[in-house]
């Protein structure tokens, strides 16, 4: 067949096309992203015809022409009738997606070649002109391929083969196993590069910032695989934005042996320090050179700790509260309207923008997988905190009747890709290791426990529903109160203020982050989900409208986010979920309207935005009927998440039928980090009907702030 060269062929040393190398001193990072073919085809039988083209990165869903019957449905989620095997996902049509593409090699290829695979799912075998090159079974960590002695001058012939479906894995492998999702769709998700450098070669490069000290620790791991060398090693740091230089060292000469590995440890103060937030997202690169290879990272100076007198976090010192959200972007993948959006970056960081300008969120989890790795520079740069889950969701006993037998070797081996990956992205804040989750055998716990020293940041770990952790870890919250069909709002008053919401119960030693809640979604044309019929059912009864619902989920949403916000019990407040699925028969579902445009649902807008402004409030009223003719007290308690106090008016507003029928104001003042209560009094109502009640801070950072509830009399 005849090969084709695409438009990000490569060629060593002799750049081809304009756009595609990226060099950094005696480093060469060759793109190789772009259009691949694609053929189907079986596990070891390379294909003779590829029919398709597909873009890299992007799902197999992208191909054209499209591909039949592309990850099939797994069957029979909810029965028992196949214990062995409870959540099968067999692709009898074929085994792996075979990726194709000529590289253009101009010269002799140098000492270190690397091929790397961000991520790829289902498990990745690399050949180099019809010659087996490795594999990397893991798919949601980068794959490093060594291809030193595969390519020749000359066109070369690159195929890489994926699994099709998570069968494709043996089982002592993550899958991306989710309760409520359907399809498995596999691909090349994340960039594909080749790496062309010389030896000693910096292999990772580790960042962690002093805060207090004002500087940068910086571990350099730097592999010679060749004879016995002796190099330099300098390391310059240099403000993002400007390059001006705001750090720098140079070691002596050190001596590499040959075929060894060697981490450097050194420590560079950075003049002028400025704090990286997301308020403030401030950047810097470290460059790193030996005699022979360079090296650039990105990084922020920022701490994030939990204070074990408060469980509370704490950012550069201070104190920080975490508002945000979630995204189940392996759910996205299932969407109809998914397409290329997750590789759209623009998209992608207008969504960011939303997140913060429209809901005031500074934070999200990354729940039950991770994205494309532009994605963490997005929220560098936009300035956003992440709890990065790792994508293992088996569930407490019971759940089901199999058990994942995780090997914790193997684990920790895929846990310590991920972390050298992510470690220096200022985003990433917490490592999760895992959703809902307690393995009968203590792998995760083992793997976690393996891995955690190499993080020189010491970042929090959150492992679910294990009860191992470690001081400042995290205690991971799910409080579904209205996965009961019968549980009402005004439920709320007798609900606790302490975060529950686990198998585990919460032992009250370590930080809270509710990261899950609500229970009350909705499918983006209205209609409740799988989950959520019943329920609203009980709530609206059977002929409901679609602005009923909408409106509902909104305000019931804001009241439980007011809630878990203002009882201060939770270091974060995480809603569930910003960016998810819509599917008939989906589970859960996020709050746009139009995804691809990033069109909010007005509703969720109008009243959950308010329940997550930094300067926020709550009527802690919940009663949805009153007695005609009694005085009602009515407390409110107010929250400040600022540094600056806070002082102003206070409005309460009580309507019928959108007539103003009392109204009352009141001074108040909320410390910095701080909360305020304080209340107002109804006075006796004659008129039986519907009545609002709506208390207002008025002028607040975030403008008008409001807290409303509903009452019959």
């Amino acid at each position: 067949m005849k090969k084709i060269i695409l438009c990000s062929s490569v060629a060593i040393f002799v750049l081809l096309y304009s756009g595609c190398t990226a060099k950094v001193g005696n480093r060469q990072t060759v793109s190789l992203n772009g259009t691949w073919q694609l053929a189907e085809g079986k596990k070891d039988i390379m294909p003779p015809v590829y029919n398709h083209t597909v873009p890299v990165p992007g799902l197999v869903t992208l191909a054209q022409p499209s591909i039949d019957k592309v990850a099939p449905p797994v069957p029979d989620r909810y029965s028992d009738r196949n214990p062995n095997n409870y959540y099968p996902q067999h692709d009898s049509i074929r085994d792996a997606y075979w990726y194709r593409r000529t590289v253009n090699i101009a010269d002799d290829s140098p000492d270190v070649v690397l091929l790397k695979v961000g991520k790829a799912m289902f498990g990745t075998r690399v050949y180099v002109n019809g010659t087996f090159a490795g594999e990397h079974l893991p798919g949601f960590t980068p794959g490093y391929f060594n291809l030193r002695g595969y390519l020749k001058k000359g066109d070369n012939e690159l195929v890489i083969a994926v699994g099709s479906c998570r069968n494709s894995l043996p089982d002592d492998v993550p899958d991306g196993f989710d309760y409520e999702k359907v399809r498995y769709i596999s691909g090349i998700y994340d960039n594909v590069e080749l790496i062309l450098s010389s030896s000693p070669f910096i292999r990772n490069v580790q960042l962690a910032p002093d805060i207090k000290n004002k500087s940068a620790k910086i571990r350099a791991t730097i592999l010679n695989s060749g004879a016995e060398v002796a190099s330099k090693v300098k390391f310059i740091i240099k403000e993002y934005k400007t390059g001006t230089i705001a750090g720098e060292y140079e070691t002596e000469k050190t001596v590499f042996a040959g075929e060894s590995e060697k981490q450097i440890d050194v420590t560079i103060p950075v003049s002028g320090c400025t704090f990286w937030s997301p308020e403030n997202p401030f950047l810097y690169t470290l460059e790193v050179y030996t005699n022979a290879d360079s090296y650039k990272t990105r990084f922020g100076m920022r701490e994030l700790r939990f204070n074990p007198e408060t469980n509370m976090a704490e950012l550069n010192g201070k104190p920080y509260f975490l508002r945000g959200t979630n995204i189940t972007l392996y759910r996205f993948f299932e969407d109809p309207h998914c397409g290329n959006l997750p590789w759209n970056y623009q998209w992608v960081r207008v969504m960011h923008q939303k997140f913060r300008e429209d809901m005031f969120w500074n934070s999200y989890r990354n729940c039950i997988g991770f994205p494309p790795e532009e994605w963490y520079n997005i929220a560098d740069e936009e300035g956003f905190m992440i709890q990065d889950e790792f994508p293992i969701w088996y569930g407490a006993p019971g759940w089901n009747k199999w058990t994942k037998k995780l090997d914790a070797g193997k684990l920790a081996a895929e846990y310590r890709e991920w972390m050298e990956e992510r470690w220096n992205h200022p985003s990433v804040v917490i490592w999760d290791a895992s959703n809902e989750n307690l393995l009968t055998e203590p792998s995760v716990d083992s793997a976690i426990a393996m891995v955690r020293h190499l993080d020189m940041s010491g970042r929090s770990w959150d492992n679910s529903y294990t009860t191992t952790r470690e001081p400042g870890d995290i205690f991971e919250s799910h409080p579904y109160h209205f996965s009961n069909p019968e549980f009402r709002l005004r439920d709320i008053a007798k609900a606790s203020i302490i975060p529950e919401g686990n198998n585990s119960k919460n032992p009250l030693t370590n930080p809270v982050i509710i990261n899950e809640y609500g229970w009350l979604w909705l499918n983006r044309d209205s209609k409740p989900t799988t989950l959520t019929a019943k329920l609203y059912e009980n709530l609206l009864g059977k002929n409901s409208t679609p602005e009923q619902r909408w409106e509902l989920y909104a305000k019931y949403t804001a009241a439980e986010t007011e809630f878990w916000r203002c009882h201060r019990k939770a270091a974060g407040v995480l809603h569930f979920t910003a960016l998810g699925y819509d599917r008939p028969d989906g589970q859960t579902c996020d709050n746009w309207t139009d995804v691809a445009n990033l069109v909010w649902e007005p509703n969720f807008y109008k009243y959950v935005r308010a329940s997550f402004a930094p300067v926020g409030v709550m009527i802690d009223f919940w009663d949805e009927t009153v007695k005609k003719g009694v005085k009602i007290p009515v407390p409110v308690i107010a929250i400040n998440d600022l540094e600056k106090t806070w002082s102003g008016m206070v409005v309460m507003r009580l309507k019928l039928d959108d007539k103003v029928v009392q109204e009352k104001n009141l001074s108040i003042m909320v410390p910095s980090f701080g909360k305020s209560e304080f209340g107002f009094s109804l006075e006796p109502v004659r008129t039986s009907g519907s009545y609002t009640l709506e208390v207002m801070l008025t002028g607040t950072p975030a403008g008008n702030i409001s807290s409303i509830r509903h009452f019959k009399i």
